[in-house]
């Protein structure tokens, strides 16, 4: 599938069970929704923090605001992200998605660095706090509400496969941890009339300042590019191992272009008689189906090939070269062996670990062993990178 044929893409991707459009708007409810709910908190919590002169309720307040605030960039983010694909990026602008998720870990981040300055002042000149019916009555709202906002937004967030959802479902299940520990100050203050106040402040930003931090190096963690998930490189070299002629399947790369695009390729073995017209058909129909048995998600823009020989002697090689190459610790897959007779040359793949203690050097010696084995011959091998499992 070219990728002049994206059109064709995006098309095909519009019959899937969640189109980009039913997606985004599901983002975008469960994010209005995320809203409401934190202002009402915000507002709630701000006003009884003042009145009762409590830091902890003040701070999850703001903890509130930022959480509104990170929504409302979600709504953005996930606006801009569904933009049709352009001459200037041909793939679509899904990779903003993840420079959403990327701001509001930091917004997030300074949140609980600021509640955190904030609560060591209080720890040095405390303040007393006095606390009423209303107020513990609206830290046992948050509560609830937090838990069961958090449940929901996560679970849509599965749904859509939306990061930034699933981040704010479990930033929502945190807060209300940490407001629970708020509350639990409030009753030691009314029980023993020891005032936590600011202590409860400095844990909670602390753990505001974890989120933060794990959020960012989630978010940067994806915008480097992580490993194909083994669940989907499975699911889609298993497709391509069903069509007819297909001996392997190797060497799967995907592009991530954002949550709902994977672009990529593989390489297929097929024996060396296999017609360049049986190859064609094979191509095309391995890249639709994949296409359509991934609803759209991944892209398989090539499809290289691995010619096998089919000579019983030349058969023989490559189970004695597998020996040689499998023999090392390290290697985790043989593939790509082919002889050209008529050159004398001889040219395979293999993958070694990145846990190798010396990749490089691994490779040249399995080179060289196979060089001793057949020195008649050249022995071209490539060193290929552990991209999926």
């Amino acid at each position: 599938m070219s990728l002049e044929n994206d059109k064709a893409a995006q098309d095909a991707q519009a019959t899937s069970p969640i189109p980009a459009t039913a997606r985004e708007k599901t983002i975008v409810r469960t994010s209005v929704l995320g809203i409401a709910a934190n202002v009402l908190l915000a507002a709630f919590k701000a006003a009884v923090g003042v009145l009762s002169n409590s830091i902890a309720i003040t701070l999850d307040a703001v903890n509130n605001l930022s959480d509104a605030l990170s929504s409302v960039i979600t709504i953005v983010g996930t606006k801009l992200a569904g933009r049709a694909p352009d001459k200037r990026h041909p793939m679509g602008y899904g990779r903003i998605e993840y420079l959403t998720a990327m701001i509001i870990s930091v917004i997030v981040l300074y949140a609980g660095v600021t509640s955190a300055v904030e609560s060591v002042q209080k720890i040095i000149s405390p303040e007393t706090p006095d606390y009423s019916a209303a107020a513990l009555v609206v830290v046992t709202a948050g509560v609830v509400t937090k838990v069961l906002l958090g449940r929901h937004v996560q679970s849509v967030g599965r749904r859509v496969n939306a990061d930034s959802l699933v981040a704010s479902g479990q930033d929502a299940l945190s807060d209300a941890v940490l407001s629970v520990s708020t509350l639990g100050a409030a009753i030691v203050y009314l029980v023993w009339g020891i005032s936590l106040e600011a202590w409860v402040g400095a844990v909670i930003s602390a753990f505001i300042v974890k989120a933060g931090l794990e959020m960012l190096g989630q978010t940067l963690s994806q915008i480097l590019g992580e490993r194909v998930s083994p669940e989907l490189a499975e699911e889609v070299k298993g497709i391509v191992a069903q069509e007819p002629g297909v001996l392997g399947v190797y060497d799967l790369v995907l592009h991530n272009y954002g949550p709902e695009r994977l672009v990529g390729s593989l390489h297929v073995e097929v024996a060396d008689t296999t017609s360049a017209e049986a190859i064609d058909e094979l191509t095309r129909h391995a890249e639709e189906r994949v296409f359509a048995a991934t609803e759209g998600k991944v892209i398989l823009v090539a499809v290289g090939i691995y010619s096998r020989n089919t000579s019983s002697e030349v058969s023989d090689m490559r189970e004695r070269v597998k020996r040689i190459v499998m023999a090392h610790d390290h290697v985790l897959q043989f593939h790509g062996f082919h002889v050209d007779e008529s050159r004398h040359l001889l040219e395979f793949d293999v993958i070694i670990a990145f846990e190798a203690p010396d990749r490089k050097g691994e490779y040249r010696q399995i080179v060289h062993e196979v060089e001793e084995a057949y020195p008649g011959y050249v022995v071209r091998a490539t060193l290929d990178s552990d991209m999926t499992d």
